[in-house]
Order: C-alpha cells, then structure tokens, then sequence
C-alpha cells in the first residue's frame, strides 16, 4: 500500500542528519541533562543552609509539609509532565520545546537566586519557584531523548543514550559536592550556580539545533491532559503526604486525604486511558503499548526505578543517621560526606554506561539491559548481608556493583524503547519512559519510608526510652521523645541535624543537665546506637522489596523480544526498500521483533 503523496512530500522535506550535527545536539542535550540534574541534587546537602537562610524550622510538625516540598517538588512536577510536553514537542518541534524549557528553567533558577522572604512565606516561595523551574526541566527531559533518537542512526542511540546517561549521574554528584562548597557560603549560590549554564544552553540550542524530526501537526488533546496531569498529580501528592505521621500511626496511610488521593488519582488515571482511546489525536497513543519492546522496556524501567529510587535515599540516611557520626563525623559533616561515601556509585555507572550502550547498539537491548538488573538484584541481596556498622571497603564494593548493573541497563534499555518508536511518536513516548521512572521513584521513596518508618516504631520507642533514662533523662521526658513519630529522626539525619538535640531541645531537659551528661546525650555516637538495631530491620525488608521489584524487571526485560527497530519514514539519505501504510523501511542491521503490524502502524 503506498503512501498519499502528502506525508510522501513531508518526509522527504525532512532535512538529512549531518555527520557533525549528531554530535551537536549530543553535547547539548548533555549540558540541560547535567543542569538539571545538578540541580536536583544540590538541594540534599544545602537544605540545612536554606532553612536557616529563611528562617525556619522545617522539623515543627506544621513545618515538613514545606520540607517536603521543597525537596520533592520539582521530581513531581517533571514526572506529570513530561508525556504531555513531549507530544506538545511532537505537534510544534522537539527543539523549539527544548529552547524553550531551558529559558524557562534559567528563569526560574534566578527567581530562586533573589529569594528575599522568610519563614513560610519564603519557603512557600522557593516551592512555587522550584515547581516553575520543575517545568523548564520537563520539556528539557521529554525532550532531549527524542532529539537525540532523531539526530542519531540506528547503529549509534546506545552510545549517545549511554554518554547522556553520563552527564545524569555526574551532575547527581558534583550537585552534592557543589551544595557542600556554596552552600554554607551563601545558600542561594546553589541556584545562581545554574544561571551561567542555562543561558549559555539556552543561545547555543537556538543557533544551533534543528529540528530533524517527523512532525505531524494535530490538535492538543487538552482533555487528556487534563486528566493525566489531575490523576498523577492525585496520586503522587498522596504518596509524598505518605511520609507524615497522621492520627497517632508512624505513617500517613491511615489519612483519608492520602488514600482519597492515591485511590482517585489511579481512577483517573483509568479514565484517562479510556478517553484516550475515544479521541481523534490523543496525548498519548496507547497502542504504543502493542509494541512489544516499547511496553516491556518500559515496565522493567518502572521497576528498576521502583527498587532503586528509594534504595538510595535509604543509604544515605543509613550513612548519615548512623555510619559516619560513629566513624567520627559530625552530624553537620555527614550530608557532604555521605555524598562522597556514594562516590563508587556514580564511578560504577560511568564506567559502565556507555560500552553497554556502545555493545546494545551491535546485539541489542535485552542481554545487556537484563543481565544488568540481575546484578543490582544480586547487590541487594548482598547488602542484607552487610551488618550495619560496616567495614567501608564493602560498601563501597556493594553499591559498585549495583551501578554496575544499572550503568548496563540504562542506556540499552532506553536505546531500545526509543527505537521501537514511530518517529512522530518520540517525544510522547520518551515522556512516558520519563514518566513511568520519576513516578515510580516517589512511590518507592513512600514505600521504603513506610516500610523503615513502621519498623522503627515497633523497636525505636522502647530503645530510645531505655537510652535516654539510663543517661539521665527524667522518665516523662523520655517518654515523650520516644513516643514521637521516627520520621523525625529520620528527617533530622537527613538535614545533618543531631537528633537528640532536636528531640531534647524543645522540652527543655538539656539545660538542666550536667555539661558531661548533655556531651554523652549529644555525642556523635549516642543515638547512632540507640537506632542501629531499629533500623537495621527495616533496612532489611527494604532491600528484599528492592530485590524483589528487579526480579519482576528481571523478567519483563527478558521478555521483551529481539532487537526491533521500527521503520523509519522516507528521508533523501535513505533508500526506499519497502513501503507499508504510511512509513517506509529502509535497511538497518537488525532483527524486528515478531509484530509486523507494528512496523508499519507502530502499535
């Protein structure tokens, strides 16, 4: 069946990939990718310095939910989305989108560089800055997958999605390093430290990025939208209010508003795919999902990021609340210092990331992809092992491993999902790949809080009370810090606070005290101890929930098929070999997958 002559003449209008241009639009899309990653993790060292900044205490009670979103905020607002502003960047341009979120991300970073507020006015500031800012860095990452699947051959998206993945995981650790330089300098540096960058992206992708892309003009489907973006945003604020206690429980899953939240966001998000498949040119098409590697590249991408998101922060709460005060560090030493603890994590997926993507290219996603998350399984598993005051040396070697696997699973994994796409569909489907990964990395931090959080409630109180009483405390003054709910502790490890004097403070209990006894009760290794035992159990069922999210990928990534490219449309540079409905195929080096309906429909 041939092609009608009108998307004949648009897909050869498309202009050729230049031999130079691949590697243009790889340096920048590497440069939005390190801004804003850098961007994410400068927060979790300079959150202490930014509270102090504005004036407010972010562990009164009426305070976290401000915490909570200045922390989670921006990872919510670019899990929404993402789908809908890369099918906006299939409809006008993947490029022009692009240009657009680094202005709006440089924008927004200034406007959080002149915070001038305190108190909650000015943490509600940063929150609504940082949700503005999240945006820029949603059309940056729905994005800049597509740019490089257009500007890339077949033969080469491993290797560019491998070099991209790079620029991720070091901006994740210089933002920890850089939070722990600026930081206590100047607090608002770790937002003005984004400015340079952005503007000089924001000039350099204008003059120098084309948009190269199957481009299908069509209406927005602004009901679909509507209801993806209401659902998610439902759901995912319900989990993150997960993490406060509510009515006497440890936790917030007994709060009527978290579960009207999660259960009506997933109806939503029911309804959405429903309507998606009544409308004309719908946000998302859902027969995408027919697309064997497409559907099950993405759910082993779901999982993984459910196993690992929550894993992560785990650790470094571990490193922070326990290990490092008992290997002498102070607790406003431990957030810079368990940034650097982590540093075989990012060294494991350097390494590795791109020759994984470099071999997947040659054999395909599916050894590569799957083998890696067998081995992240596999350093779960280990990691149960490893007693909580550990020898470092294994550790280190543990988390080496588990970015090892992950540094094989990334980029092939994300190769072989894009290249299954019909090219007008990239940028859509690249935002749900984002999407499935940002979403399930709040859901696995609710989770993994969930799971510590009750069982430090079960262990901690009794522990706690017990500590403090020996070393002096009056009884009803233990009582009541032990009977407060563990996420405190746990938050106040987080920002490199000491826990006692957070708990013990507001009663008034240490200024009573001997100075011998308030050092001991102050000490580095006090609550360390008191904790160890509590936590350790809960550490352990997070790592068996961790393990057994990857066993699940494990099997999705298996499944996926054999390496299946879908046909590209009709371009100068590449011959005609076969036209089926409205695409054409040209030869590549590689095995399709058995769905022939999916390369001339992409479903």
């Amino acid at each position: 069946m041939a092609v009608d002559e009108q998307s004949l003449e648009a897909t050869q209008a498309r202009p050729g990939r230049g031999r130079h241009y691949k590697w243009i639009a790889l340096s920048n899309t590497t440069l939005g990718i390190l801004m804003v990653t850098i961007n994410q993790s400068i927060l979790l060292i300079s959150l202490p310095d930014l509270f102090r900044g504005i004036k407010l205490n972010p562990l009164v009670p009426s305070n976290t939910s401000y915490f909570l979103w200045v922390f989670m905020g921006f990872t919510l607002v670019t899990a929404v989305l993402v789908v809908s502003l890369g099918r906006v960047g299939d409809i006008y341009g993947r490029v022009k989108m692009y240009n657009l979120g680094f202005a709006v991300f440089t924008l927004f970073s200034i406007m959080l560089s002149v915070t001038w507020l305190t108190g909650p006015a000015g943490a509600l500031w940063i929150i609504i800055m940082r949700v503005l800012q999240g945006v820029g860095g949603a059309f940056l990452f729905a994005n800049s997958t597509a740019i490089l699947t257009d500007a890339f051959p077949v033969a080469e998206r491993g290797k560019a999605m491998g070099i991209n993945g790079i620029a991720g995981v070091s901006g994740s650790f210089l933002g920890l390093l850089l939070g722990g330089v600026l930081a206590p300098i100047e607090w608002r540096l770790v937002f003005l430290v984004s400015v340079p960058f952005g503007l000089f992206g924001t000039v350099w992708a204008y003059l120098m990025l084309k948009d190269n892309g199957v481009r299908i003009h069509a209406r927005i489907d602004w009901l679909g939208n509507t209801l993806f973006a209401a659902g998610l945003i439902a759901m995912l604020t319900g989990i993150v209010y997960s993490l406060l206690p509510y009515g006497g429980h440890p936790d917030g899953w007994t709060n009527p508003w978290v579960l009207a939240g999660v259960f009506g966001g997933i109806a939503i998000l029911a309804l959405f795919a429903w309507v998606e498949t009544k409308v004309a040119a719908p946000m998302f098409r859902l027969g995408l999902f027919r697309i064997r590697a497409f559907a099950f590249g993405n759910i082993a991408a779901l999982l993984g990021a459910l196993g690992r998101g929550g894993i992560q922060f785990m650790l470094i709460i571990w490193l922070q609340g326990i290990w490092l005060p008992q290997h002498g560090y102070s607790f406003s030493q431990t957030p810079l210092w368990a940034g650097i603890s982590m540093l075989p994590l990012s060294a494991g997926f350097l390494i590795v990331g791109p020759l994984a993507g470099l071999l997947s290219d040659r054999h395909g996603a599916r050894l590569f992809a799957t083998t890696g998350l067998a081995v992240s399984c596999a350093a779960f598993l280990l990691l149960e092992l490893l007693p909580i005051n550990f020898a470092y040396i294994w550790f280190a070697l543990l988390i080496f491993l588990f970015a090892v696997g992950m540094g094989l699973f990334f980029a092939p994994n994300q190769a072989g999902v894009m290249n299954s796409l019909p090219p007008d569909q990239r940028g859509a489907g690249a935002g749900m790949l984002n999407t499935f990964q940002n979403s399930a990395t709040v859901l696995s931090m609710g989770l993994f809080f969930t799971i510590v959080t009750l069982g430090l409630a079960a262990r901690l109180p009794a522990a706690l009370y017990k500590g403090l009483v020996s070393s002096g405390v009056p009884g009803p003054a233990a009582h009541a810090v032990a009977s407060e709910p563990p996420i405190g502790s746990l938050f106040s490890a987080f920002l490199g606070l000491n826990p006692i004097k957070e708990l013990l403070g507001p009663t008034g209990v240490l200024q009573k005290l001997p100075a011998s006894q308030v050092a001991y009760l102050t000490s580095r290794s006090f609550f360390p101890r008191l904790i160890e035992e509590p936590f350790a159990s809960g550490l352990h069922l997070a790592f068996t929930f961790a393990a057994i999210a990857t066993i699940i990928a494990i099997i999705a990534s298996a499944v996926r098929g054999k390496r299946y490219v879908h046909a590209e449309p009709v371009s100068a540079e590449a011959p005609v070999d076969v036209i089926i409905g409205e695409m054409v195929t040209y030869p590549v080096d590689a095995e399709l997958a058995d769905e022939p309906e999916a390369l001339g429909e992409g479903r």
